[in-house]
């Protein structure tokens, strides 16, 4: 059964990583590259990220998408930027409150929580995720794991999030000819997941109580602390700890949300 966190945490969590994205994006500048989404600048990400919160707020009200070029054209628009990211926030935090608990709707990941639960989750690390990326752009290097300013409950969440609700998804294709199961947990929670990976593609479970023996055919261990398994997951720091450095290069070049 997913778990999620209380509804006030996700509206916490989304209005400080829309503080630190803007905090990080004024200080690095909007030329910028960004070190955790090479081809980017920070106006790239500041654009991106406000596009998908403007995105999530129309599902939420049942309105049809806008075209992608006609929020960009918007932003390029916009006397300031971050001005433009701070409307955005607004807007979605607005249009989640508007929402009932009862609404449902059609949502794209998989094993999600009610519909409006769904949408905080996913906006909550999606901002979170996109502050990290700005943070890095700041420091010219991907953030450590002591240096992010969230919790491991929040880290915890968004890891499930990602190997339950994202992997399984048919675009990442990881099929190998036999069979794999990875381990994952985390050091300083009671948090595991184990995933298959097959040819019929991937499917995780919570609470992995199974340990991984050395040398055994087709096993992966990949472990802790929240926060580094967050950052380390999704592709934003190197700092968990992997028993198969070339699995582990596969995930980084496959596991690539962007979008």
């Amino acid at each position: 059964m997913v778990t999620v966190l209380e509804w006030a945490d996700y509206g916490e969590a989304l209005g400080e990583a829309g503080s630190v994205l803007r905090a990080n994006a004024a200080s690095a500048g909007l030329g910028a590259g960004v070190p955790t989404c090479p081809g980017w600048t920070v106006a790239d990400l500041v654009t991106h990220t406000g596009l998908v919160h403007r995105w999530a707020a129309g599902r939420l009200r049942g309105e049809a998408d806008r075209p992608d070029a006609e929020v960009e054209a918007e932003a390029s628009r916009a006397a300031d930027l971050l001005d433009w990211l701070d409307d955005g926030l607004v807007d979605l935090l607005n249009a989640l409150a508007a929402t009932s608990d009862e609404a449902t709707g059609d949502f794209y990941l998989l094993d999600a929580p009610g519909w409006r639960f769904a949408w905080a989750r996913r906006q909550a690390h999606e901002t979170t995720i996109h502050a990290v990326d700005a943070m890095g752009a700041r420091l010219g290097r991907a953030p450590r794991a002591s240096e992010v300013w969230f919790g491991p409950a929040l880290a915890a969440d968004g890891v499930d999030e990602l190997l339950t609700g994202h992997l399984p998804r048919p675009q990442y294709a990881w099929t190998p000819a036999a069979p794999e199961r990875v381990r994952v947990a985390a050091t300083d929670a009671d948090r595991t997941w184990e995933v298959v990976l097959s040819p019929g593609g991937a499917v995780t479970s919570r609470g992995a109580q199974s340990q991984v023996s050395p040398g055994e055919p087709g096993a992966v261990e990949v472990s802790g602390t929240c926060r580094e398994l967050y950052l380390g997951l999704w592709n934003r720091g190197v700092e968990l700890s992997c028993s198969d450095a070339a699995w582990w290069d596969r995930w980084r070049e496959r596991v690539r949300v962007t979008w």
